[in-house]
């Protein structure tokens, strides 16, 4: 098509002054319409990498608005997927949709969500408010969630109980790892724990981020990102060590440890 475009600007080169101009004007509108625009999710990235600190990171941005949110945990016989793999298998002609899919909450031995989790507005596992011990039990821990009127949230899991809340799309994890522009107050500045981790901050009422880090980074390191460097005023950990990112067409698919929920980002039809 770029061929025919030029074909014809040179013969209007040959032709009279009016006659070309008219042409030119012409070629100029057939080559703006043929331009992809900035909104065109094939020229938006769905991922972009970040440093912050020394430390690389690749955030994955989601717009209520404009894309599709879902969680995905079990196959159509109830089986935990467990996997990119199983999941992209489970798609079928769904995964030339796929953005990007990011583990997404904790989870037991088998797989199966310690916390809430919601999908496609049924409760699949009940909300946790136990005490233990472990990075989920870290009070106060949080629920990401997404509504039927396109509004994302990052809030405690006292907040998303306290509404009564009917989310689409809901998964619990923790702890939180920013609240209301504070960080959580368990959390040291730069502690000696070092994984790779994850986690999921909102910029805005249609706008969610999910960030891995490239590298073994402290909690306090992933926490300050997202606050600091992304500007999220709530955010939640998601998981480390298993924390692990899909993005067909960045050619990145993480195949470590066997995961729970994951959250899958689709175009809409």
């Amino acid at each position: 098509m770029y061929r025919t475009g030029v074909f014809l600007y040179l013969l209007c080169r040959l032709l009279a002054p009016k006659v070309m101009r008219k042409l030119g004007i012409l070629f100029a509108l057939w080559a703006l319409a043929a331009t992809p625009s900035q909104g065109d999710s094939e020229a938006t990235p769905p991922c972009s990498p970040h440093m912050f600190e020394g430390s690389s990171f690749a955030v994955c941005a989601f717009d209520s608005r404009s894309e599709i949110l879902q969680l995905a945990e079990f196959n159509r016989k109830n089986v935990p997927l467990r996997s990119f793999a199983n999941l992209s298998k489970e798609l079928g002609v769904d995964e030339k949709r796929v953005r990007f899919a990011m583990n997404a909450g904790m989870f037991g031995t088998n797989g199966i969500p310690i916390g809430l989790y919601v999908e496609g507005s049924r409760m699949r596992h009940a909300l946790n408010r136990r005490t233990a011990s472990g990075n989920f039990y870290m009070k106060p821990n949080g629920v990401f969630s997404l509504g039927a009127d396109k509004t994302v949230r990052v809030e405690t899991t006292e907040a998303f109980s306290s509404r009564a809340a009917a989310p689409l799309w809901a998964t619990q994890s923790g702890p939180m790892l920013v609240i209301a522009g504070a960080l959580h107050p368990q959390i040291t500045p730069d502690g000696s724990s070092r994984f790779i981790r994850n986690g999921v901050g909102i910029r805005d009422a249609h706008t969610a981020l999910f960030v891995i880090s490239d590298e073994p980074v402290s909690f306090g390191k992933l926490a300050r990102f997202l606050r600091d460097g992304l500007k999220c005023k709530n955010a939640l950990y998601l998981d480390g060590a298993i924390s692990s990112l899909w993005v067909p067409s960045q050619n990145r698919q993480d195949d470590g440890a066997p995961l729970g929920p994951i959250v899958v980002v689709m175009v809409r039809n």
